[in-house]
């Protein structure tokens, strides 16, 4: 632990931040988003700004098309809005509108840890965030350590414990579903 600064060494050092400097540039924004998903690295959330700001303007340079355009921009749109969709990034595949509103927190959104805390399987991302990178949850056949996947839609039932994880027996014994066979081995 660090002690607290007195108060003119508070002074001094009012405007240069030791511990966080690099979120210090004066974006509460950024930090709260950081806090509030439980990103590891600052660069996850810049690079899921870039792709919502891509996004954003890909959707408004489609919608500006002119009329004579018209079954390419509905032709594009809707592989925009299906890709979207499918990564679980917008609820409806109705209109572009829906697209020049994404942000950076519908990408956080759909990450492992979130998902964990949707699906019940964590009481808060704090703990789900331990249990991926304990090693507790599967994706399909895969055990999953890193914490920044994206999950899309089609993959998301595929969420499970691993077979041999603790936390899974624990399930199981308190569900009272767990095997006599496993209680063998």
């Amino acid at each position: 632990m660090v002690r607290k600064l007195k108060y003119h060494e508070q002074k001094l050092l009012r405007r240069l931040e030791l511990v966080n400097w690099e979120a210090a540039g004066g974006n509460l924004a950024e930090v709260k988003a950081l806090r509030r998903y439980r990103l590891g690295r600052r660069e996850d959330y810049v690079q899921y700004k870039a792709l919502a700001r891509s996004v954003r303007a890909l959707a408004r340079r489609l919608r500006d098309l002119g009329p004579a355009s018209a079954a390419f921009r509905a032709r594009c749109a809707a592989a925009l809005l299906e890709k979207l969709y499918g990564l679980g990034l917008v609820n409806c595949r109705r209109s572009l509108a829906v697209c020049e509103s994404l942000s950076a927190a519908a990408f956080c959104r759909r990450r492992l840890p979130c998902l964990l805390v949707k699906l019940r399987m964590a009481q808060n991302l704090r703990h789900a965030v331990t249990f991926v990178e304990q090693g507790h949850v599967r994706v399909g056949p895969e055990v999953v350590t890193d914490p920044a996947l994206l999950i899309p839609r089609a993959v998301e039932d595929f969420i499970t414990w691993v077979d041999a994880s603790r936390l899974r027996q624990k399930v199981l014994d308190y569900n009272q579903e767990r095997d006599d066979f496993d209680l063998a081995a």
